[in-house]
């Protein structure tokens, strides 16, 4: 029976590594060829944005040929020779591709002129002296850093490899490429096949590489792993990254990076080895992921900030770009992915990029951008959890609001489940912290994630969630988090007016089931859609709940009294990231209480439903940060101590301000008050009134329902009716 099973894993293992041949001796095949090179300097003058693009390149590249060519020895990230290896492999690749499009020799020298000076020096390279606690490459702090030197200097290698004498290409491959592979697949093989985005760009490096040189035992190990069992490798990566919907698990911030391995080696795989139909791989998902990742953005173009994620990464990102122009060529034009050109002003200079050029030069300029509600599904299965997003109203105005409520996203993971993001007249009003990291500025930690960004950005307090006991979700273990994740409720967008999204963790705090659910309204009575947003909490025991709101701007007033801190401050606790807040004012509440900021030309009113034992914080991040590493920013928190408790708030934006022509209007909201009738586990009913007669009954369905079921519940001696995982009944009064 053992002999059996041996033979049965020996015979699957095989059958991992596909028997392929690469199509014939082609230079260069990778992204380009001479073909479509001509093509692209005979077009650029009949599309402006193709001409555009080659024109910036031009100038770009005949910059950097102006400049001494200079091969540093390695330093700290963020620094100087961090920077110049970057800007060196860009500025190879791209000299590359001039070179396939003009046939004017001095770009091919300035590659190999370049190529020379890595020659030379990485050989004498042993692992980078700064790489801390990553994964050393030996030219850059972190092995990945190198796999994107590699993924982009195997284009420029493509491009010129034929035009290079073959003791060039000996030397080049001798001195720099096969170290460089060794190094990835053999001494650092573990981080290679690790399912990441780290483990995306070295398998396409490592792949791309084996494609120029036709070496079929390199593509092999970049598609299924260094024992090319299907452990690792380039396919594992797409089957274990994306949900099936193609929403990546590290959030958008990651996807957008790593869409720029995927799409790259992707396209050489269609060009060299097009028998593996890569582009319809687990149906179609490299589609689905460039889809994911333009739908999680903003529509200002920012990529959502959750996880670990920039607050201005934005859609004009090299891999959006690159995969603008791929997406549209290879499965068909689209007239929205088109309409990104407008924020993008780049195509890719190939037949690609010349297809989408000319398309775009044909879209009508009247057509806006039409981002859609949207769920996505979390996990490699789609079973764990996801991503609502409820959108109204078209073009910048459009109002956005999300909610997480998927997996933990790995090490760049934050303990946020149930966090939510508001977007509002072209801004995020109730907001995410991002990541606490100065990217690429050397004299903040060396441009590295700092010691803050596990102290407080990833700590449950800083979003927009629920915190029991003051202690971040899962304890702060990522390990623990890995493990559990969030789950889905119900989601609906089919009525224009009342969209929502509800969902549970039950998983992240030890006996506590937590149930939230957002509505996005839209009302005749109100000037903008509102947000109603209901946290019910279930606990066998008394827990101190937080209920943490972060905004910008300016409070205005409040309908209660508090306790301004005037001339000291206390720091609000001691760990979870209660230590970087400082306590601003307090307030014990006993009515609905309503705070109004001004954040732009817009008020924002929150009124959140009390009870006599409510207290409410005003603080500020800054606490306990001796390198004002932190950005200061405010938040309130609203604060009990209970079993079981429902927070039912609405976010209301309202009126106008422009200081140019001093006008106020509408300071006032039109919201008055929002009470929680009664919940059980089966239900939860909420009241909101305002003025005009607003008068609104929302019953939340809390526990498994299906469309179309008559569901009935007796709450405070009452009868409740209602179909379905909900009931919004927007009424007069």
């Amino acid at each position: 029976m053992k002999l059996f099973s041996l033979l049965i894993l020996l015979f699957c293992m095989i059958r991992a590594e596909i028997d392929f041949r690469l199509s014939a001796d082609i230079h260069p095949s990778l992204i380009t060829t001479n073909e479509e090179g001509l093509l692209i300097n005979s077009s650029k003058i009949k599309y402006s944005i193709l001409d555009q693009t080659f024109q910036s390149l031009f100038l770009e590249i005949e910059d950097a040929m102006m400049s001494t060519i200079e091969v540093p020895e390695p330093g700290e990230a963020g620094g100087y020779a961090h920077e110049k290896h970057k800007q060196n492999y860009r500025d190879m690749r791209k000299a590359g591709e001039l070179f396939v499009i003009t046939r004017d020799s001095k770009y091919a020298d300035f590659v190999k002129d370049m190529l020379n000076g890595y020659a030379k020096l990485y050989p004498t390279l042993g692992p980078h002296p700064f790489a801390k606690h990553q994964k050393p490459g030996k030219l850059f702090h972190q092995m990945l850093n190198e796999a994107v030197w590699l993924t982009n200097v195997s284009i420029a290698y493509d491009c010129v490899y034929n035009w290079l004498d073959e003791e060039s290409r000996k030397t080049f491959e001798e001195n720099i490429f096969s170290p460089m592979v060794d190094w990835f697949t053999v001494i650092n093989a573990h981080e290679f096949d690790r399912i990441h985005n780290h483990g995306m760009w070295a398998c396409a490096a490592v792949g791309m590489y084996g494609i120029v040189t036709r070496n079929e035992e390199l593509v092999n190990m970049a598609l299924y792993g260094t024992k090319k069992d299907g452990k690792g490798g380039f396919l594992k990566q797409l089957d274990e990254l994306f949900s099936p919907d193609g929403y990546y698990m590290e959030g958008p911030y990651y996807v957008r990076y790593t869409i720029r391995p995927l799409l790259k080696f992707s396209e050489a795989l269609e060009r060299n080895l097009p028998e593996l139909n890569i582009y319809n791989y687990r149906d179609g998902i490299i589609k689905k992921a460039y889809y994911s990742a333009v739908n999680t953005t903003f529509p200002n173009g920012n990529f959502f900030p959750i996880n670990d994620a920039s607050k201005t990464m934005n859609i004009k990102a090299p891999g959006m770009v690159f995969g603008n122009s791929i997406i549209n060529y290879r499965y068909g034009e689209d007239q929205n992915l088109l309409k990104l050109c407008d924020i993008q002003q780049k195509v890719l200079l190939n037949e690609a990029g010349y297809v989408t050029a000319k398309a775009y030069s044909n879209l009508d300029a009247n057509n806006e951008l039409s981002l859609n509600s949207i769920e996505y599904s979390d996990g490699k299965d789609g079973k764990k959890g996801g991503l609502g997003i409820l959108r109204m109203g078209e073009g910048e105005e459009q109002t956005v609001l999300i909610m997480k409520y998927g997996v933990h996203g790995m090490d760049h993971g934050h303990f946020d489940k149930l966090h939510f993001i508001y977007y509002d007249q072209g801004r995020e009003i109730l907001n995410d912290y991002g990541f606490s990291r100065w990217i690429n500025v050397e004299p903040k930690f060396g441009g590295r994630y700092l010691p803050e960004n596990t102290s407080y950005a990833k700590s449950t307090i800083a979003h927009n969630t629920v915190v029991v006991n003051m202690e971040s979700q899962n304890k702060g273990n990522r390990n623990k988090a890995d493990l559990v994740h969030a789950r889905r409720h119900f989601f609906d967008v089919t009525n224009s007016n009342v969209q929502v999204m509800s969902a549970r963790a039950d998983d992240h705090y030890s006996n506590v089931k937590m149930q939230r659910t957002m509505f996005l309204i839209n009302d005749y009575r109100l000037e903008y859609p509102v947000v109603v947003d209901v946290y019910k909490i279930n606990s066998q025991k008394s827990n101190t709940y937080d209920y943490p709101i972060h905004y910008s701007g300016q409070i205005i007033n409040t309908n209660f009294n508090y306790d301004k801190s005037l001339s000291s401050m206390n720091v609000l606790g001691n760990s979870n990231g209660y230590e970087h807040i400082w306590i601003e004012a307090t307030s014990r509440l006993s009515k609905p209480a309503k705070i109004t900021w001004l954040d732009g030309n817009r008020y924002y009113t929150l009124t959140t439903a009390v009870d006599d034992e409510s207290d409410i914080i005003f603080g500020r991040i800054g606490a306990n940060d001796p390198s004002f590493n932190l950005r200061s920013e405010p938040m309130f928190i609203v604060r009990n101590t209970s079993n079981d408790f429902v927070y039912a708030s609405v976010i209301e934006p309202h009126g106008y301000f422009d200081e140019s022509s001093e006008s106020s209007l509408n300071a006032y909201g039109v919201i008055e008050k929002i009470e929680v009738v009664g919940y059980n586990d089966q239900a939860t009913v909420i009241e909101v009134l305002g003025k005009n007669n607003l008068k609104w009954k929302i019953i939340i369905n809390n526990v498994e329902s299906k469309k179309g079921k008559h569901n009935k519940v007796r709450i405070e001696n009452k009868v409740y009716q209602w179909v379905g995982d909900y009931s919004v009944k927007l009424i007069d009064k």
